[in-house]
């Protein structure tokens, strides 16, 4: 028989006196307590707030968290495997948070293919966005680059798609109330944003999609510089208004983003080592949509030399750049500063 969990607010109290107590030097044991008494044959909930506090520890508890062991590894991927969604998300969290401790990366990193196995076959938005940052916080192992091969379809289908925008749950459980806190640890002071319905704190209509857009090309910008995988980003199938993500109108946080990913796909598709193989590309692939003969990425970019976010106006000019100029050829930096330049004079 085990004891009830106790409340948030007993649980906060506690978490709090455990840091005061790692402050002074002393190990508060609420890390292992917790973990200790995480097991299958809890209730989704339960087993749901035991990781949820689990990673909440492994953040503001360090010295707590680099004495754990592989074994607690082991344990917390072992959830990747419950049947509710609810309970892989605060493993896939977890996890993540146990990722940023350097001894625990190449363990984590074996459960790679889970996760992208996870990420596409289970559509589910919080699943996609706790599986797409730890992806992104962990080097991804080249045992793994068939399964992305696999992927890649989904990862296009979930950068293009705006389920986000419909997504309610249909029931109010406790996910939404851990999404609501998702990640006050978010790098770079990132967040993501709930809209409730009505005065039901826990149901929700929709998530920045921009968010999971950032953390989905992010995850390609990466792969796009693994030579192996190169075509196969290439040949992708996109929907006919890809290039919409190119738009002006697009957060800058995503255009940013986009713009590297273009540029390193300019890049790498100039290389002498992909020059030495003549490449066939579907014609709805991300190639054609993005330097095929009918593609309007050219348009696009001159529109965004004028973005207000200088960062933008940055990027967008090393697209303009890289196009211009393979990597044979060298860089002619005067040309992005000559743009530069046209667009002070236009404002």
């Amino acid at each position: 028989m085990h004891e009830p969990e106790p409340s948030d607010t007993g649980r906060s109290w506690r978490q709090g006196l455990a840091i005061e107590r790692e402050r002074l030097g002393r190990d508060s044991g609420e890390l292992r307590r917790l973990l200790n008494s995480l097991e299958s044959k809890q209730d989704e909930y339960t087993r749901s707030m035991i990781l949820h506090s689990v990673t909440r520890c492994v953040y503001l508890l360090e010295a707590e968290a680099s004495a754990c062991n592989a074994d607690d590894i082991v344990l917390v991927a072992s959830m990747l495997d419950d049947k509710e969604n609810s309970v892989k998300i605060q493993a896939l969290n977890t996890l993540k948070a146990f990722s940023g401790i350097r001894k625990f990366r190449l363990q984590i990193q074996e459960h790679s293919i889970k996760v992208l196995e996870l990420m596409s076959t289970v559509w589910d938005s919080e699943l996609h966005i706790a599986s797409l940052r730890l992806l992104n916080n962990i080097p991804l192992p080249d045992f793994a680059h068939p399964q992305l091969r696999r992927v890649m379809p989904a990862l296009m289908e979930i950068l293009q798609s705006d389920y986000i925008l419909a997504q309610v749950p249909q029931h109010h459980g406790p996910r939404s109330v851990y999404l609501t806190a998702l990640d006050q640890h978010l790098e770079g002071g990132e967040k993501i944003y709930l809209l409730g319905s009505g005065s039901d704190s826990s149901a929700f209509s929709c998530f920045t999609i921009s968010f999971i857009q950032v953390q989905v090309i992010r995850l390609l910008s990466s792969l796009a510089q693994k030579n192996d995988l190169l075509y196969d980003i290439l040949n992708c199938q996109v929907h006919s208004n890809f290039l919409n993500l190119f738009q002006a109108t697009q957060p800058g946080s995503l255009l940013f983003e986009v713009l590297v990913f273009a540029e390193r796909l300019s890049e790498g598709r100039n290389t002498p080592h992909y020059h030495a193989v003549k490449w066939h590309y579907n014609e709805q692939s991300l190639h054609e949509a993005l330097f095929g003969d009918e593609s309007r990425l050219a348009d696009r970019l001159l529109a965004l030399v004028i973005h207000p976010e200088e960062e933008v106006q940055i990027q967008a000019c090393k697209v303009i750049v890289s196009l211009q100029c393979p990597r044979d050829m060298g860089l002619r930096p005067s040309l992005c500063q000559a743009s530069h330049s046209y667009f002070n004079n236009r404002e």
